[in-house]
């Protein structure tokens, strides 16, 4: 019996033979999908993988049991929309770096000044949550011993504390165990000192952490953006900067437009703006968008997205986008 106390279903194995390259690119042209260059796409899919490939596919599939293309859809059309997937995760690792740089100053300075410490992290009476504590001060201990980094080496070598200075060990931390960090401090104002560099309340600068840092792993580990669902959606704020606000998705058009891409776009545009001053983030995506042609509801922007402040002043190059 499973978990859920049903009989779990009949399952059979896997028999699908492994096939070649050439075989890869005559399965596609079986299913409708127009191959100029077969040599091209043999290399392609040698260096993409079949599987991998095949996800950019299906939109441009008129049927997806049988999995044939709709006419006139070419190899060049999928391999386009997956080599703009691949620049936009950079593009957005790249912001995201950015604000994870900041976070890390911010926290390391308002912490040790609001304490007066070197070590607020080894203070567990300032976190809330004494296992997410234990576990994050465990996990960065962990990494300090293993760290290769001259400045670790120096601080652990040197002096008698058990763990380094704030401001040194913030440089170890990942995007995800800093939001994990930010998210358990006990004291609203000490969030608030920090969230209030951003323009944000704490609890909405929380949201955005622990967001961001779930859309970083996904682009840090390689997979599809373009058109992913995401399950934990950033808090909205309601009271905040208005560039922010009134560009914000927060009627949706349709069931699944907030688990998409459209307000993650917006955050990251806007936080680069604070910690960057002129910032062209929103130009270099807008230029992004115009290279491949892509069609941009895919990614939950609304209809009047270009109206938005956020986005004023950029033009995009393709009518229905």
């Amino acid at each position: 019996m499973s978990s859920s106390g049903k009989k779990p279903a009949h399952k059979s194995p896997y028999l699908k033979p492994p096939i070649t390259f050439a075989e890869q690119v005559q399965k596609l042209q079986k299913r409708n999908l127009e191959v100029s260059d077969t040599a091209k796409a043999e290399f392609y899919l040698g260096q993409i993988n079949y599987y991998r490939f095949t996800a950019y596919c299906l939109p441009f599939e008129g049927d997806q049991t049988s999995h044939c293309f709709t006419d006139g859809v070419s190899f060049d059309d999928i391999l386009n929309l997956y080599i703009f997937d691949r620049e936009l995760r950079l593009l957005v690792m790249d912001a995201i770096e950015r604000i994870e740089v900041s976070l890390r100053t911010q926290f390391a300075y308002h912490l040790s000044h609001n304490h007066q410490t070197a070590h607020p992290h080894l203070k567990s009476e300032i976190f809330s949550d004494p296992v997410i504590y234990a576990n994050s001060l465990h996990n960065l201990e962990k990494d300090i011993k293993r760290s290769k980094e001259d400045f670790i080496r120096h601080l652990v070598d040197k002096y008698s504390d058990s763990l380094p200075p704030v401001w040194a060990v913030v440089e170890l931390l990942t995007m995800g165990q800093l939001s994990k960090w930010f998210g358990n401090i006990k004291y609203r104002h000490d969030r608030q000192s920090i969230s209030r560099i951003y323009g944000l309340d704490e609890k909405v600068m929380t949201s955005f952490c622990e967001h961001l840092s779930l859309v970083r792993n996904h682009a840090a580990h390689h997979a599809r953006l373009w058109n992913r669902d995401f399950t934990k959606t950033p808090m909205l704020p309601r009271k905040a900067d208005l560039q922010l606000v009134s560009s914000l998705v927060v009627k949706p058009e349709y069931d699944r437009q907030l688990r998409k891409l459209y307000n993650t776009f917006v955050i990251l545009a806007y936080l680069m703006e604070k910690i960057c001053g002129e910032n062209h983030w929103q130009d270099r995506l807008v230029k992004l968008i115009n290279a491949h042609r892509i069609d941009v509801r895919k990614m939950g922007f609304p209809d009047d997205w270009l109206q938005r402040l956020m986005w004023q002043g950029f033009a995009v190059e393709r009518s229905g986008c």
